[in-house]
């Protein structure tokens, strides 16, 4: 056989190291052609390739959460992540635990590009991203991915020497089971003051059902003692979302990193609103009614930080959650956390395959 560093995704990873290197300008998408597409198979080949001296990848399976008889479509498969931005990862976040070795980006990357191509999403949410231009839009374009990117106004990654830009939130969607009707970037608000935190909102139409639905990823305010700003964000963006979608006339599906556990304001201001929004990991416990007990699990010098800061929301009139991705165990994880040479970052993916309830009016 023949070696798999000699295929096309070959080619496109050594065309991107080029580009990375020269540090040349990306150019705007309108005036480009359509690009060639690559075989997600090929592409995962290659990355398995680069990461075959690394553990393999942890095994989680999905967890049926439906409660009644499948639905008519097919299921519309939604992952939430926070990838690690590189630079951070490399040059402020101090996980003391984590060989510099295991952040190399050329690995990492293929690490992450492993974990979205295993779990095959229609609707792809990332936060942190700051090799938007180099890595995803060209290769999530070439796998048949609509790609929308938003940076922070004042990244952090900007600070850290030979960053690759700032970091910002990026959606995706496959442009085959869904039309984009509306989109919208926004700059959040606190206090009436314009902040570095961001979103994406799009509104798309699903092919399959001729259903509309609203899709948005954000990032909200990190660190302990910001608590009433990640929730005057969190109102912002909910009322951005309560006009994009007609108060919920449209349904809807908020990804993110809200730096924000289940006790905190902005956590029950989402669980409150008028949008009538669930958090669909809850389903994932006993009672249906509990968060995880983390989506991120690290160590830094001050200690051991292991929250629930990300979420997958959804509107729970109109939409029901099939399936969701269980969370990877302590055992997995390991004595030193994350990231790890088996895991490319510091919060795990949450990933949710969603269904159109059929009579959405009924429990308005």
């Amino acid at each position: 056989t023949g070696s798999p560093m000699g295929n096309s995704s070959s080619r496109l990873y050594s065309a991107l190291a080029k580009a990375l290197s020269s540090g040349a300008v990306p150019q705007p998408r309108e005036c480009a052609a359509p690009p060639d597409p690559i075989d997600p198979q090929e592409l995962l080949e290659e990355c398995q390739a680069v990461l075959r001296k690394r553990p393999p990848r942890f095994q989680r399976d999905f967890v049926d959460l439906r409660a009644s008889a499948a639905a008519s479509h097919r299921p519309i498969r939604v992952m939430q992540w926070n990838i690690l931005a590189q630079a951070l990862g490399e040059g402020k976040d101090n996980f003391v635990q984590c060989p510099m070795e295991a952040l190399k980006w050329e690995e990492r990357k293929c690490l992450i590009l492993e974990e979205i191509l295993a779990y095959k999403p229609d609707i792809l949410c990332l936060q942190e991203v700051d090799h938007y231009f180099d890595t995803f839009e060209p290769l999530l374009s070439r796998l048949g991915y609509q790609c929308t990117f938003f940076p922070k106004p004042w990244s952090p990654c900007l600070d850290v020497e030979q960053n690759n830009g700032p970091d910002g939130c990026a959606l995706f969607f496959l442009k085959d089971r869904f039309e984009l009707i509306n989109s919208a970037n926004i700059r959040l608000t606190a206090m009436k003051l314009k902040t570095n935190q961001v979103a994406i909102a799009q509104t798309l139409k699903c092919c399959e059902t001729g259903r509309l639905f609203c899709i948005a990823v954000t990032h909200l305010k990190a660190r302990t003692g910001w608590e009433r700003f990640r929730s005057a964000q969190g109102c912002d963006l909910l009322q951005n979302l309560k006009n994009i979608t007609q108060g919920a006339n449209i349904p809807l599906i908020i990804c993110g990193d809200f730096n924000a556990e289940p006790t905190e304001e902005v956590y029950r201001e989402f669980s409150n609103s008028s949008l009538n929004l669930n958090s669909a990991y809850k389903l994932l416990s006993p009672d249906g009614q509990s968060e995880p007990p983390y989506t991120t699990w690290k160590i830094r010098p001050s200690g051991e930080c292991r929250h629930t800061l990300d979420y997958i929301w959804y509107s729970q009139h109109a939409l029901n959650v099939n399936s969701a991705l269980g969370l990877l165990t302590e055992e997995q994880i390991g004595p030193n956390r994350l990231p790890s040479f088996n895991y490319p970052s510091d919060h795990l993916s949450l990933v949710c395959d969603f269904s159109f309830n059929q009579d959405p009016d009924r429990l308005l």
